[in-house]
């Protein structure tokens, strides 16, 4: 039986984590767990501490155990996540060389390899994952063949709403529906859905009602990467300051690619305007 299917042992945990229930998924009993079905759980609670800003939890557990390739692109990812970029991607290149049909290094060090910028080699190794990521209408194929087999599933409707959001258009709207409705229920509502929801608004020229959201989310959430991330996009579309949103997310996670943008167009501007002495009139 397939431990992610409806049936499955694993689909509690593995619904909490792709909604963004990150405590849930840590609070989650795994003891009566079968043998098989326990590394798998833990891999979800690992990157749920990652997500949660726990990376220094997740590093330790996993750091003597770096034979297990899993584990170690768990590693990868909260060395990442904790600003240490170079190990990060170091660690990554190993993986992606050495394990390349692994899924937990073709999705974990795909994902550091990305962030590092090294597109290709993430895409490569992205490419081997069952199905293909490199293209939207491919994964768009992926979504519909997958819906036959699994229309209520809940990682499939948010499957179609990732790509959704990607395609646009019409499925800006079909993306909002899925969000706002695991927003706006307290047994699925997480910073995750809330951030969905509003990204949706954005899309379709909401902003007040994207406002709305957010506003929500940092009170509930005020150090969610993503939500704080967020409301910077939003405020910067509104014309509204960002200063204390920006300090905000520079204590929470200064490698964040938003602050690193910003600091590198001011150096391009400082560097531009170096070169212009200004004119005084006579």
């Amino acid at each position: 039986m397939d431990p992610f299917s409806a049936e499955g042992e694993l689909i509690n945990i593995h619904n909490a984590f792709h909604q963004g229930q990150y405590q849930s998924v840590l609070d989650f009993d795994t003891s009566a767990l079968s043998p098989e079905n326990q590394l798998p759980a833990r891999l979800l609670k690992l990157r749920a501490q990652i997500a949660l800003g726990q990376t220094d939890a997740a590093i330790a557990d996993v750091d003597s155990e770096q034979d297990t390739p899993d584990l170690a692109a768990v590693k990868a990812l909260a060395l990442h996540a904790a600003g240490n970029t170079d190990a990060a991607t170091e660690l990554a290149d190993t993986l992606a060389e050495n394990y390349p049909d692994n899924a937990s290094v073709q999705v974990l060090a795909g994902t550091v390899l990305q962030a590092a910028g090294k597109s290709e080699a993430a895409l490569g190794l992205l490419g081997r994952h069952q199905g293909d990521l490199e293209a939207s209408d491919l994964a768009l194929k992926e979504v519909q063949s997958a819906k036959r087999w699994a229309q209520d599933s809940l990682l499939v409707n948010l499957a179609e709403s990732w790509v959704g959001m990607r395609v646009g258009g019409e499925q800006y709207q079909s993306a909002f529906y899925v969000y706002e409705e695991l927003a706006s229920a307290p047994g699925t509502s997480a910073a995750l859905s809330i951030v969905g929801q509003a990204v949706a608004e954005l899309h379709l020229g909401r902003l007040p009602e994207a406002e709305s959201a957010l506003s929500m989310a940092l009170e509930k959430y005020p150090d969610d990467v993503q939500v704080i991330a967020n409301s910077i996009v939003l405020n910067v579309l509104s014309g509204k300051p960002v200063e204390e949103l920006e300090s905000r997310l520079q204590t929470v996670q200064p490698s964040h690619p938003i602050l690193s943008d910003v600091a590198e167009k001011s150096d391009f501007f400082d560097s531009a305007a170096a070169k212009y002495s200004p004119r005084v009139a006579s």
